[in-house]
């Protein structure tokens, strides 16, 4: 009889064992309403937070922003986008929002580390334009930022540095063209976005995107560079190009080995090419001095017609 008894138990735990897993997976784990659970399963799928699903950066190289979309710059004026780019100098755009309670932040001191670093300054060489995606920060809370991040600036940037808000929705067009994709979390009531920072030409075309909270001095010199549509001329940069690459893996720029062996190679050629012009032209004139000196002077004989 007690064996009966134990087969039956062990039957029945075998078949409630489940249910009661489930009870507690509702109950502790699932939600119960049945469009929040779907919404948990895809995020378990997907392994990450549904607040992230969508958020990254779609690179765009080669496409020209609109220079048309209007935003609101530092005392409330309404300008267009290509008032920044007239200069003729590249321009380093950020998108981020002004209230981030941290990667915001993070992306901006690193940038003004790199540019620290950099010889080069804004309103010289290039410009850099940041604008907020949150479209409810405004103006002055664009100037507070812009003055908090100038006064942590070791330099004049000569208006080189501008710090703008949205205006009728502009900038989700223009995150849009350069694929900066992000979404905002109403939970939290924070964006969900990369950190990056696009680096376009004085024509407004994607030339290069640096990612992370911080940046090589190397990398933001070639992109600026690459970016600057041949406006510095023949330099140093120009010639780092020619044997540094940008690695889409890496995301950065590593030495190419192929045109290192070239320049290489190059050099070689010239060395060469003035060690052999330098000998040949000592040997032309030994020998035309051999000739000049071993050959005999002839006296000049006065005729008759000399004398009168």
């Amino acid at each position: 009889m007690k064996l009966v008894l134990t087969q039956i138990s062990l039957a029945a735990a075998i078949v409630l064992a489940p249910a009661i897993l489930l009870g507690q997976n509702e109950v502790i784990g699932m939600p119960k309403n049945a469009a929040e659970r779907a919404r948990a399963l895809e995020d378990h799928k997907t392994s990450l937070p549904r607040e992230m699903n969508g958020v990254g950066i779609e690179e765009q190289l080669g496409k020209t922003v609109d220079l048309d979309l209007t935003f609101v710059a530092e005392g409330g004026k309404v300008r267009k986008l290509g008032e920044y780019f007239s200069s003729g100098r590249p321009v380093i755009l950020n998108l981020v929002y002004y209230r981030c309670p941290m990667l915001c932040n993070l992306t901006l001191n690193a940038q003004v580390n790199v540019l620290k670093e950099l010889a080069w300054s804004p309103g010289k060489e290039f410009d850099v334009v940041t604008i907020s995606i949150d479209p409810t920060e405004t103006s002055e809370m664009a100037e507070e930022k812009k003055s908090a991040y100038m006064s942590n600036f070791d330099r004049p940037v000569s208006g080189g540095w501008h710090f703008l808000v949205d205006h009728s929705g502009n900038v989700k067009k223009l995150a849009a063209q350069v694929g900066f994709k992000y979404n905002y979390d109403p939970a939290q009531q924070q964006y969900a976005h990369s950190a990056a920072i696009m680096v376009l030409t004085p024509k407004g075309m994607v030339s290069r995107y640096l990612y992370g909270i911080k940046f090589k001095e190397r990398d933001l010199r070639l992109a600026l560079t690459e970016a600057s549509d041949n406006k510095f001329g023949v330099s140093f940069e120009k010639i780092m190009l020619m044997c540094f690459h940008y690695d889409p893996s890496a995301k950065s720029y590593v030495l190419f080995a192929t045109n290192v062996m070239r320049l290489g190679g190059l050099l070689v050629v010239l060395i060469l090419g003035a060690f052999l012009y330098r000998n040949w032209r000592y040997e032309y004139l030994t020998r035309q001095t051999r000739i000049s000196s071993s050959t005999p002077l002839i006296p000049v004989i006065p005729t008759s017609e000399s004398h009168p």
